[in-house]
């Protein structure tokens, strides 16, 4: 009878720690982060091709789902598949959510982040995104 009691603690201590990666992955994968444009050009590497979201200030029109973003330092080019949000406009930050196709961001999501809502929530973000020009 003792046999039995110790395995069966093996088994649910396993389950129980199997269980636990999953959740704990699980969790992982749904918080969704976001990098900024200098923060993704300087993990281009170690990102490849996984999937991340991406934050920038937009410069310039969109054209054929062609467009930059800009960080503090850095300026990425943006080939987004898929319709562009009529209220992106030059300087609006958006989220972006995508992957590297080389030194370009292929994008198939756009979050546009209009609100003053947005803004008193992340003042740090939006005070120093530099002014489209």
């Amino acid at each position: 009878m003792r046999g039995w009691g110790i395995r069966t603690s093996i088994v649910v201590s396993l389950v129980v720690v199997a269980l636990g990666f999953l959740v704990f992955r699980g969790l992982g994968n749904a918080t969704v982060y976001f990098k900024t444009a200098d923060e993704a050009v300087a993990q281009r590497d170690e990102l490849g091709t996984r999937r991340f979201r991406i934050e920038g200030a937009v410069v310039g029109e969109p054209k054929d789902g062609r467009f930059e973003i800009r960080g503090e330092r850095e300026t990425v080019s943006v080939v987004h598949t898929g319709d562009v949000p009529q209220l992106m406009q030059p300087g609006i930050p958006v989220v972006l959510e995508g992957h590297w196709d080389g030194d370009r961001f292929a994008s198939d999501r756009i979050m546009v982040k209009h609100t003053s809502e947005y803004r008193e929530q992340n003042p740090d973000r939006v005070q120093d995104y530099p002014k489209a020009g």
